[in-house]
């Protein structure tokens, strides 16, 4: 174990020695571990493009919001089911209903908010294709989460960072669900349910070393609580057109390195994803910290959070693994060792497991 003070140490420090010290030692620690780097398989489902919060950093936000129809969501979840996908990613902003002409469509279609549309796709996506449900749509109460856990495979919410400091900054400063409080309790709602759950860390929003080290330990005392969190994602803040943050630099190769190998000496039985299509120079020189997941890769849907960057082809992202020596491994998006019926509704460990 690392200790904060050894931890912060090492992301101030400039020497290549102690980065090469930490591979050597995660190589030896992984020495006997199954040589396999996970993805995910999926469609990228963006029901809705409004949230009430306004990120520095965020493009996937428009002022004037689209709500996805039911026919459009099921054109998508039929056609990633003859590719082939298994995860059915739905991702919206958060409370999306409290926008007049959102709201207004939800009535004229029938549902008295979001969520109770959100269930009826994630309802139909079970009962008629292969796909399994995975939802990210900010800040969730307990009986939202445990409502929707009838029909999700597992669920996700990014941490960020637990730095109340970044709420008064360009980054956070009109994003009231950015709240670390808030973020911290839905996670930690989600472990009392039994929710295989997604989170995560962003680098380069303005935040300190220290405070990298503190939102990784937070993530660690959540995990050792409930043990829910089956993988977190280290993903770098990257410059878009448009953004306020436009002129903000993005985190180094070297910078991110280090985070990733923190994280893969301190959250030593959760899986460590950075995404793809984020770091397509650099994802192969992660390989060398410990990260074993890609997340998740579309052959159908791009990006809409990151709309200016690519997948990688699942078979670019083959060889790209395979060069270091590493396996490339399709997976659900709920990790094996949570498909038991402990962790998963009736429902979807029924259709899991009869496969």
């Amino acid at each position: 174990m690392i200790s904060r003070e050894e931890a912060i140490a090492f992301l101030n420090s400039n020497s290549p020695k102690d980065i090469l010290e930490k591979i050597n030692l995660i190589n030896e620690l992984e020495k006997d571990r199954e040589k396999y780097i996970t993805y995910s398989k999926n469609v990228f489902i963006p029901l809705c493009n409004w949230c009430r919060n306004k990120c520095g950093y965020c493009i996937f936000r428009s002022n004037n919001p689209k709500l996805m129809k039911k026919e459009e969501v099921r054109e998508i979840l039929l056609k990633g089911d003859e590719l082939g996908c298994r995860e059915a990613l739905f991702t919206f902003g958060e409370r999306v209903d409290e926008h007049p002409k959102i709201k207004e469509e939800l009535k004229k279609m029938g549902y008295s908010g979001i969520l109770e549309y959100l269930y009826d796709l994630e309802d139909w996506c079970l009962s008629n294709t292969n796909l399994l449900p995975h939802t990210n749509c900010g800040i969730l109460t307990y009986e939202e989460l445990k409502m929707l856990r009838e029909v999700n495979a597992s669920m996700g919410l990014m941490l960020e960072n637990v730095s109340e400091r970044l709420m008064k900054t360009i980054a956070h400063k009109d994003s009231p669900g950015k709240e670390p409080k808030l973020r911290i309790e839905m996670i930690e709602n989600a472990g009392k349910l039994k929710i295989p759950f997604t989170t995560g860390i962003l680098i380069g929003i303005g935040e300190t070393n220290e405070e990298i080290v503190d939102s990784i330990l937070k993530i660690k005392e959540i995990h050792e609580k409930y043990g829910h969190i089956q993988e977190v994602i280290i993903q770098n803040f990257r410059t878009k057109k448009g953004i306020p943050m436009e002129n903000f630099e993005e985190p180094s190769p070297i910078k991110m390195l280090k985070v990733i190998i923190l994280a893969k000496l301190m959250l030593d039985d959760i899986s460590i994803q950075v995404p793809p299509n984020l770091n397509k120079e650099t994802g192969q020189l992660f390989l060398l910290a410990g990260i074993d997941d890609w997340g998740g890769v579309s052959p159908l849907t791009k990006d809409y959070v990151n709309p200016e960057a690519p997948w990688p082809e699942i078979e670019e992202l083959r060889r790209f693994t395979e060069e270091l020596g590493f396996k490339l491994k399709m997976r659900l998006p709920v990790y094996d060792k949570y498909i038991k019926k402990e962790w998963l509704s009736e429902r979807i460990y029924e259709k899991i497991v009869k496969e």
